[in-house]
């Protein structure tokens, strides 16, 4: 079955990368897209220049849910409405205003817009129903550097392959231990584990951890999970897979929808894009 991918297949992965990733996220692989992001925020956290400032702020101290939740609906916003939309031109402003009150270097703005492109693709590729087509890969890739763009983040490259370079060589440089690192990366896990029933929140926790890769594991300070963790988390991921791939197309986009939300119960209905973000928005 071919769901969508004969659409994909026909647009122009540079004109039409909006369309594209509105269908890869919303429609292809809108769970596989949501649970790839955490991580790719998660994977953030090992940078000690951006964990010092999220430790500055208090909000993963005091508000996890809340920060996770306007992260994921602005961002979502954008993709769903697209990024020169009222909506999509509004969730910009919330963001923008919200990077603006920090001191934030480009390159480190430029790595963690890095890990929008190139998590998902990562993840789909390893657990996905089936592989991205090229235009998926690439349409992602220009979707984000438009986005990018708007939130004035500089010297974007302008090659696929180039900023996934970029990418790699600063993980390379810049993971590193420290203690804020730690602590982010403590409230990032209690706030996934924090989902799930308290008889279970032991196995999210090493669930979670299992998920990490050496390099994200030295930077945080965390010991490996158990072997025979990782192994389950994947065979469940692959498992999945496979039911997702005998399951009928969807054929409506969940982006920009998230009616179960923690912070937003219903979001978007009774709820304004400018309200996200601030200390006490929501119902």
């Amino acid at each position: 079955m071919t769901r969508h991918l004969d659409r994909v297949a026909a647009l122009d992965p540079v004109r039409d990368h909006l369309e594209i990733y509105q269908i890869s996220a919303g429609l292809e692989f809108p769970w596989d897209y949501t649970r790839a992001l955490e991580f790719a925020l998660f994977r953030t956290y090992c940078v000690p220049s951006i964990s010092k400032l999220l430790a500055a702020t208090g909000e993963f101290r005091d508000r996890p849910q809340k920060r996770y939740d306007d992260t994921a609906l602005l961002m979502a916003e954008v993709a769903a409405h697209g990024y020169d939309s009222p909506r999509g031109k509004e969730a910009l402003r919330v963001i923008n205003r919200a990077h603006g009150r920090y001191p934030i270097t480009n390159e480190d703005m430029l790595y963690v817009l890095s890990t929008f492109i190139y998590d998902p693709i990562e993840w789909i590729d390893r657990y996905g129903w089936r592989r991205l087509h090229a235009h998926e890969r690439l349409g992602a890739f220009h979707y984000y550097s438009e986005v990018g763009k708007r939130m004035g983040i500089r010297e974007i490259p302008a090659d696929y392959e180039a900023f996934r370079q970029f990418k790699e060589a600063y993980e390379e440089r810049e993971f590193v231990y420290s203690d804020t690192n730690r602590e982010i990366g403590r409230y990032t896990v209690e706030l996934f584990a924090g989902w799930f029933p308290g008889f279970l929140r032991p196995v999210a926790r090493l669930g979670v951890r299992s998920m990490l890769d050496a390099r994200m594991l030295t930077a945080f300070g965390f010991s490996p999970a158990p072997r025979w963790v990782s192994g389950v988390s994947s065979a469940g991921l692959r498992v999945r897979s496979f039911v997702v791939r005998l399951l009928p197309p969807r054929r409506t986009s969940v982006l920009g929808v998230s009616k179960r939300n923690r912070t937003y119960p219903g979001y978007p209905a009774g709820y304004e894009v400018a309200s996200l973000g601030a200390v006490n928005s929501g119902k």
